[in-house]
């Protein structure tokens, strides 16, 4: 399940869970689908991440990703794409996440809302993304083979002899 990432989608009674590739998950969550049984929803399609904590609270996708934990996997939700039938996607992303805020409020252990953060990101300094770029740049290596074939270096006219010293 590439970065854990889940849609879930719930049509009457049948809850039906999704990896972004499209991989059934349905089994592999079981407090998950039993929350997002109850919503008061006749249908609706909630983006968000599967998370389950360690013996000390903290998150561990570990976890997840070997089916470790799969009875107490929660969900944190980000985005409501779609509900009782209404695609939702050009909607606002605050319109978006107050419904979703109010679907989820009274859901139960299985669903957690996860706020939407303001926040502008500081400039980074200029040495810390001269190195950042340095890091990224890709090196050619000394045996790499050469791609320009019109570059070559000229053949030499007269044969190299070897000088005696």
């Amino acid at each position: 399940m590439p970065k854990n990432f889940l849609e879930f989608c719930t049509g009457g009674e049948r809850v039906r869970l999704f990896s972004r590739p499209g991989n059934d998950l349905t089994g592999r969550f079981p407090l998950i689908v039993e929350t997002l049984a109850r919503l008061r929803a006749r249908s609706c399609i909630i983006d968000g991440e599967a998370v389950a904590c360690d013996d000390n609270g903290v998150a561990s996708f570990d976890l997840v990703r070997h089916q470790r934990a799969n009875g107490s996997v929660f969900l944190y939700a980000f985005d409501l794409i779609e509900l009782n039938g209404d695609d939702l996607r050009r909607d606002p992303l605050e319109v978006r996440k107050a419904t979703l805020r109010s679907a989820l409020a009274k859901a139960g252990l299985g669903l957690r809302f996860n706020e939407h953060l303001k926040a502008t990101a500081r400039p980074c300094s200029r040495t810390t993304r001269d190195r950042a770029a340095a890091k990224l740049t890709p090196r050619k290596s000394a045996t790499a083979p050469r791609r320009d074939r019109s570059r070559r270096p000229p053949v030499p006219t007269s044969p190299v002899s070897a000088q005696p010293s």
